[in-house]
């Protein structure tokens, strides 16, 4: 058993390039190294493919002869929960452990002594295993709605590049909370208590299950405001689905980056104070 009180300092080269070059080549090898699981990401495909189809029917169910629920007409809810599927696999809410894992056979002794921070390096590969997924788990679910539901194409030019941007700013925001999540580890050990929390709770809360605007309004903004995870899911979606004029979606949008910014800094403080009193096992 040793102990590990910090980092080894990052480079003081104040040259942005080579900080650039290593974070795009970090995640490079994420990318390169989610692409070697091609069965697994086709056994993806078909899971998601298949909950697409149930969930796509029941909400379908809930609008009824209406054609509406929660402000949204039916294609806007087939537009939701197909781009949802794949958009799940892309943030990736849960099965990631990575960290807590290292801690816990003391491996983590190794990416300490590294020039690039822990945060930094999990963060750029968790965006090139984004990358790969945006590829292979988001564009067939994205292909498969169509063919079979009436779905909604977006009406305004902004709404692309803003989805886009949601969506990235999502999947730093999810890495971010998970981190956290994997980060109780310095601390408990057995990660497992606060994994199922975490599993449970973002899957309810991020508008996975059902679109958060089902919800008494009250309780949308009590959660949007006072918690991270509308912001995974629900904000992206319905941005794309156009639910709310431009002036809110950009609210939403400029919230969610507040969030994001948010955990980021939580993330670098955790990290480092858990370094000041982290006592390595198994290492």
């Amino acid at each position: 058993m040793g102990s590990v009180t910090a980092t080894v300092a990052p480079p003081t080269d104040p040259n942005v390039i080579r900080w650039f070059r290593t974070f795009w080549a970090i995640s490079r090898a994420g990318f390169r190294r989610y692409a070697t699981y091609r069965q697994a990401a086709v056994a993806g495909v078909v899971t998601n493919s298949v909950f697409g189809f149930l969930r796509c029917y029941l909400l379908l169910a809930v609008a009824g002869t209406a054609g509406a629920v929660g402000g949204y007409d039916r294609a806007q809810l087939a537009t939701f929960v197909w781009v949802g599927q794949g958009l799940l696999a892309v943030v990736l809410l849960w099965g990631w452990t990575d960290l807590a894992d290292r801690i816990r056979t003391g491996d983590i002794a190794v990416d300490l002594l590294r020039p690039v921070p822990p945060v930094t390096s999990y963060l750029a590969t968790d965006l090139g295993r984004a990358g790969y997924a945006a590829l292979a788990r988001l564009v067939p679910p994205v292909l498969v709605g169509p063919l079979f539901f009436d779905v909604h194409l977006p009406t305004r030019w902004p709404t692309v590049p803003l989805f886009a941007l949601s969506a990235v700013t999502a999947v730093v925001l999810c890495f971010g909370c998970r981190f956290l999540v994997n980060a109780s580890a310095y601390w408990l050990q057995d990660v497992r208590g606060p994994m199922i929390l975490w599993t449970v709770g973002s899957g309810v809360l991020a508008g996975l299950y059902f679109p958060l605007r089902f919800l008494p309004e009250g309780l949308q903004w009590a959660l949007w405001l006072g918690t991270p995870f509308p912001s995974l899911l629900q904000t992206p979606l319905d941005v794309l689905v156009e639910r709310d004029p431009p002036g809110t979606q950009l609210g939403l949008v400029a919230l969610q980056l507040c969030w994001t910014v948010a955990i980021l800094v939580a993330c670098h403080r955790v990290q480092r104070r858990a370094e000041r009193r982290l006592v390595v096992q198994g290492g």
